[in-house]
C-alpha cells in the first residue's frame, strides 16, 4: 500500500510536469510584462523592519542598527515572540524552531547550535524569515516552524565592496573585549556574478551557574567560567547565467575554537578544569535552476553535503587528568528538485510538486572508542496547489516521506524506526484589504531528534556533582499545528496558535544522590497554547490625536514610534498542573536632529510559568538595550553606539518541578561598544550607467547567489 502511494504521486508529478511542456505563448507575453513591472518596483522598494506574509515573518536586519551589532545568537533573542533558552530550546510563538541557512537546514541544535549562532556576526545577515506555516514544498521534519537564516548575497554588475566591525567590553565583575570584522565582495559580468564574504569573531565572556539542593539548602554545584571563542567564516558563491538558466555554486566554512578556565566547588569537591573544543562545518551546494518563457514555471535541482566534525576535551588541574575526551562526525547528503507552474485554479492558481533524497551519517567517540554509530536515510515527494478566488486565497498540499533510521552503541541496537507518513496542510485567508487579512491554517509535521541529544557524551562541562549526556533511544515527534491569525499593515496582528507534539522531546533535569543529571526524554503529548498581539503606536497620537494621525501618510520605518509585543504561552503537560506565562517586547525609535536614530528595546518573561518540567522561579530573558546610528558620507558610512543589557538583569532561575533543586545562570551579557559599517565606493564606471539601465536589462541588478 505504501509504495502504491508513493508510485501515485510521483505518476501525479510526472502528468503535471508532461502538462507544463504545453504550449503557452500568450501567456507567457503577458507574464514577461508582469515580471518587467514587477522587477522595476522591487528595485526601488523601501525595506521593511518587519514583513508579514502569509506563511512568515520576515526581520529585517541588515538595516537595522540595533538588530546587527552583536552575534547573531543575540539578535535572534530580541526577535519579538522568540524565546531561546537552555531549558525551553528554540521557540517562536510556542512552537519550537528548525533552523535553516540561506534555505538549507544546519542539522546541528543544542550546545553547538548556539556555539555556531554565537559565532557569526549578525552584520553577515541579510534578514531573518520565520515561516510559521510551512507548506507541503518544506521537509516535513521542520516540525512547528523555520527559522531561515538569509546572508548577503546580492551581486550587481561592479565591483562592490562592505567592511563591518564590532567592537565591545563586556562589563561585570570586570571587562572582557569581543570584536567582530568582516568584508563582503561581489560583483557581475556578461556571463556570472560571484560573491566572496569572509570575517572572524573573537569574544571573551563568562558564565556563572549553580544547582542549589533547597531541601537542605546545600550547594551540589557552583560554577565560574571564563570563555575566551574565536571562530571564522567565509561563504562563497558564483553563478553562472546560461541563456535563461542558471548554475550556482556555493561553499561555506566556519572554524570554531574556544578555551575555557572553570573554577567549581560543591558538596564534596573542589576543581580547576581547562576546557578546549574545536568545530569545524562545511557545506557545499550545486543547484540548477531552469527557466522558461511562461516565467510561472520553474525547475531547480540541488544538490548538498555538509560535514559537521567536534572535537570537545576537558582537563582537571585537581585530579590531574583528562575528564572528557568526546568527538563527533557527521555527513549529511541531499538531493532535491521542485517544480511549480502557474495553472488556471479559480480566479488564478499554481502547482508545486517535488521529491527528494537525504541521508545522514553520524558517529560519536568517547576517549577515542566509537560509543554511537547513527544513520538516517529520508525519502519524501510532495504535491501542492494554491489558488485564488474573489479575496480568498487556499493552499492545499500533501507530503509523504519515509523514514529508515537504526544505528548502534556499545550496549547493543538502538530501537529502529522505519516507517512511512504523510503530511497534509492547508490554509484558507480572507483579505479584507490589500493590507488587511485573515489567515487559518493547519499542517502535521515531524520532527527528528537531532544528533546533539543522541550523543551519549558530554560535550559541555561536568565536574563531581554535574553531568550532561544525551539520550540515543530518542524517537521522532509528530506535531499537529493549528494556527489563526489577523494582521494589518504589516506590523500590527492578533492571533492564536496550538501545537499538539506526540513524543515531545524535552530536557530533563534529575537528581540522583548528590549528582546533578541532564538529558532528554519523550514526554507522549504536550499541548503548547500561544496568544500574541503586536501594534505600532506612532508617537504623534499622543499629541494630535487618532483623528490627525489616522489622516497621516507614513512609513513606519521613518517616524517615531513604539512598537508593543505580547504574547502568553501555556505548556499542557500530562500528569501535571501547569501555568502560562507572559512574553513582553517593547521597542522604541525616535529619529532625533541630525538624522540620529535612537532605539531603545525592552524584555520580559514573567516567572511563575512552566516551561515543560521547568518553573521560573524569577523572571528571565529581561533586558533594555540602547542603539544610536548615524549615516554619513551620502550613506556610505553607518556608525552604531550601543549598549546592551544595560542594568544586567538577564539571568534565569529555573526549578524542576519533580526534584528539590534550584537552578542559576548568569552570563556577562551588559556590554557596551560600537559598529562601523562602510560600503566602498567604486571607481567602476558601470556604477554609474546602472541606473540607467533598468529597461534594458533588469535581470542584471540583484542577481542572489545561493539557493
Amino acid at each position: 500500500m505504501k509504495k502504491l502511494i508513493l508510485n501515485f504521486l510521483f505518476t501525479a508529478c510526472f502528468v503535471l510536469f508532461a502538462f507544463a511542456q504545453q504550449d503557452t505563448t500568450k501567456v507567457k507575453k503577458e507574464e514577461a510584462l508582469k515580471e518587467n513591472i514587477i522587477e522595476e518596483v522591487k528595485i526601488v522598494k523601501q525595506k521593511k523592519a518587519i514583513e508579514q506574509k502569509p506563511d512568515r515573518t520576515i526581520f529585517n536586519i541588515s538595516d537595522q542598527p540595533n538588530l546587527n551589532a552583536g552575534t547573531l545568537m543575540e539578535t535572534i533573542k530580541q526577535l519579538p515572540g522568540l524565546i531561546s533558552s537552555d531549558v525551553a530550546g528554540m521557540l517562536y510563538q510556542g512552537k519550537q524552531l528548525e533552523v535553516f541557512l540561506d534555505g538549507r537546514p544546519l542539522n546541528i541544535s543544542s550546545a553547538e547550535l548556539n556555539s555556531f549562532l554565537e559565532g557569526m556576526p549578525a552584520n553577515s545577515v541579510e534578514r531573518i524569515e520565520v515561516i510559521t506555516q510551512p507548506g507541503a514544498e518544506f521537509p516535513a521534519t521542520s516540525g512547528g516552524a523555520i527559522l531561515n537564516i538569509i546572508t548577503n548575497r546580492n551581486a550587481k554588475k561592479y565591483l562592490s565592496a562592505t567592511y563591518t566591525t564590532s567592537t565591545a567590553f563586556n562589563v561585570y565583575d570586570t571587562s572582557r573585549f569581543r570584536t567582530y570584522n568582516s568584508v563582503l565582495l561581489n560583483a557581475k559580468n556578461k556571463y556570472f556574478s560571484w560573491q566572496l564574504n569572509f570575517g572572524q569573531n573573537y569574544r571573551e565572556n563568562a558564565t556563572w551557574s549553580e544547582f542549589l539542593n533547597t531541601s537542605s539548602n546545600t550547594i551540589l554545584s557552583k560554577v565560574q567560567s571564563d570563555k575566551l571563542n574565536r571562530s571564522q567564516f567565509l561563504k562563497s558563491g558564483v553563478t553562472f547565467d546560461i541563456k535563461k538558466d542558471r548554475l550556482l555554486l556555493n561553499y561555506d566554512v566556519n572554524l570554531a575554537n574556544s578555551d575555557s578556565d572553570t573554577q567549581g566547588f560543591g558538596l564534596g569537591f573542589v576543581t580547576l578544569d581547562k576546557g578546549k573544543s574545536h568545530n569545524t562545518r562545511q557545506d557545499a551546494a550545486i543547484t540548477y535552476q531552469k527557466r522558461f518563457d511562461d516565467k510561472s514555471q520553474k525547475l531547480d535541482f540541488v544538490f548538498n553535503y555538509n560535514n559537521n566534525k567536534n572535537d570537545f576535551n576537558l582537563f582537571s588541574n585537581v585530579l590531574n587528568n583528562r575528564v572528557l575526551d568526546n568527538f563527533s562526525n557527521q555527513n549529511y547528503y541531499n538531493g532535491k528538485f521542485d517544480y511549480s507552474q502557474g495553472l488556471r485554479i479559480l480566479d488564478e492558481g499554481k502547482v508545486s510538486f517535488g521529491a527528494l533524497y537525504e541521508k545522514l551519517l553520524f558517529e560519536a567517540k568517547n576517549f577515542g572508542t566509537i560509543n554511537l554509530d547513527y544513520q538516517r536515510v529520508t525519502a519524501a515527494t510532495y504535491l501542492e496547489f494554491q489558488a485564488k478566488y474573489n479575496k480568498f486565497d487556499f493552499i492545499l498540499g500533501s507530503r509523504a516521506e519515509k523514514y529508515e533510521i537504526n544505528g548502534k552503541t556499545t550496549t547493543g541496537d538502538l530501537i529502529p524506526f522505519d516507517q512511512f507518513r504523510w503530511f497534509p496542510n492547508a490554509t484558507v485567508q480572507y483579505n479584507l484589504s490589500p493590507q488587511i487579512f485573515l489567515n487559518m491554517n493547519y499542517n502535521k509535521k515531524i520532527t527528528l531528534p537531532s544528533t546533539s541529544a543522541l550523543n551519549p557524551n558530554n560535550t559541555t562541562y561536568q565536574n563531581q556533582n554535574l553531568n550532561s549526556v544525551g539520550n540515543p533511544n530518542l524517537q521522532p515527534t509528530i506535531f499537529d499545528n493549528f494556527e489563526f491569525k489577523i494582521s494589518a499593515f504589516d506590523y500590527a496582528y492578533v492571533g492564536y496558535n496550538l501545537s499538539s507534539a506526540k513524543n515531545q522531546v524535552v530536557q530533563q533535569v534529575s537528581l540522583n544522590g548528590n549528582l546533578v543529571q541532564s538529558s532528554n526524554f519523550n514526554v507522549s503529548e504536550v499541548k503548547i497554547h500561544n496568544f500574541n498581539f503586536a501594534l505600532p503606536l506612532p508617537y504623534m497620537l499622543f499629541t494630535k490625536g487618532l483623528k490627525e494621525t489616522m489622516k497621516f501618510d507614513f512609513n513606519p520605518d521613518k517616524i517615531n514610534f513604539l512598537y508593543l509585543y505580547t504574547g502568553y504561552q501555556l505548556h499542557q503537560i500530562p500528569n501535571v498542573t501547569t501555568k502560562g506565562f507572559w512574553n513582553l517586547n517593547l521597542m522604541s525609535q525616535i529619529i532625533l536632529p541630525k538624522d540620529i536614530k535612537f532605539i531603545t528595546e525592552f524584555g520580559f518573561i514573567t516567572s511563575g510559568g512552566n516551561y515543560f518540567y521547568f518553573v521560573a522561579d524569577k523572571p528571565f530573558n529581561n533586558y533594555l538595550d540602547m542603539t544610536f546610528s548615524k549615516k554619513f558620507l551620502k550613506d556610505q558610512l553607518t556608525v552604531t553606539i550601543f549598549g546592551d543589557d544595560i542594568f544586567n538583569m538577564n539571568r534565569s532561575l529555573f526549578r524542576p518541578i519533580n526534584d528539590p533543586l534550584l537552578s542559576y545562570n548568569k552570563s556577562d551579557t551588559r556590554k557596551f561598544g560600537f559598529t562601523l559599517n562602510y560600503k566602498l565606493p567604486t571607481k567602476n564606471k558601470a556604477a554609474k550607467i546602472e541606473q540607467n539601465m533598468l529597461k534594458d536589462d533588469k535581470k542584471e541588478e540583484g542577481t542572489v547567489i545561493g539557493n
